[in-house]
């Protein structure tokens, strides 16, 4: 038999390879929006902009028994509530640590059942791990999250489709302490998150090290009370992204619907 060669063979390899390349393309490319500067200019709802005078406060990777108990304790010391994005195999292994979250005040939100990375298009599982998570939440603190934060902030198309269809908001971050680190100490975390942070922002710091160097929330736990004084030495009222006032915008509206239609819709 005769195999092809030459131009028509690399031809018909490029015919092959362009669906899966455009598929890749439309899964991925949303993730763009991890870029602080991009979607804050234009999509600042999913930025977690909010009330101008107003910073939202959110924690992810727990609940984790060795370090999240820490935080709530730091948080009533402070008398500040905050938005605790939680994974989904956390909370079933911890439920009743997840409803203390709850009963001392705190917004529970979904940071997906895993910390995976989601490079690969798998929309069924994306919809299938995001609404298991919503209902393993609402079953150990008796609340339905309202929001979504992905690992490591990667938007796929797929997990934004999955997320309308849990009925989820996406939000990030307009500002971090970059607190995962080895090297983070609560100097570092402050200063971080200083330079980004401003009324109306919503801040990501992380109450476990889940995914992260061994033992660097205690950097962010150190930080924590400086950084909530610089906010309400500059005027600004720290709370959950419940009382943040987070409107999405025509683009982002247009972008989610988007994302369903390129994955079978909602």
């Amino acid at each position: 038999m005769t195999r092809p060669h030459g131009p028509f063979a690399g031809g018909r390899a490029a015919a092959l390879l362009a669906p899966v390349a455009a598929v890749a393309a439309v899964h991925i490319s949303p993730a763009a929006t991890w870029l602080p500067g991009l979607r804050r200019r234009f999509l600042p709802g999913l930025a977690g902009v909010g009330r101008p005078d107003h910073i939202a406060l959110t924690f992810d990777d727990g609940p984790d028994p060795g370090s999240t108990p820490h935080f709530l304790d730091a948080l009533d010391q402070l008398d500040v509530r905050a938005t605790f994005f939680v994974l989904g195999e956390s909370v079933v292994r911890y439920p009743a640590l997840t409803r203390e979250i709850a009963e001392r005040g705190h917004e529970l939100a979904v940071h997906g059942w895993s910390h995976d990375r989601p490079w690969l298009p798998s929309p069924a599982r994306d919809t299938a791990d995001l609404v298991r998570t919503v209902d393993t939440v609402h079953d150990a603190a008796g609340r339905r999250p309202r929001w979504y934060r992905p690992p490591y902030g990667i938007l796929t198309s797929g997990r934004w489709a999955a997320a309308r269809r849990a009925g989820l908001r996406p939000v990030l971050w307009t500002a971090w302490g970059k607190d995962w680190t080895a090297d983070a100490t609560p100097a570092s975390v402050r200063a971080t998150a200083g330079a980004e942070l401003r009324g109306g922002g919503t801040l990501l710091l992380h109450d476990s090290d889940h995914a992260a160097a061994v033992g660097c929330w205690r950097a962010t736990l150190g930080a924590l009370p400086g950084i909530v004084d610089d906010c309400r030495e500059a005027g600004l009222s720290v709370g959950p992204l419940g009382e943040h006032g987070v409107e999405a915008g025509a683009e982002e509206t247009a972008a989610r619907e988007a994302a369903a239609g390129c994955v079978g819709g909602a």
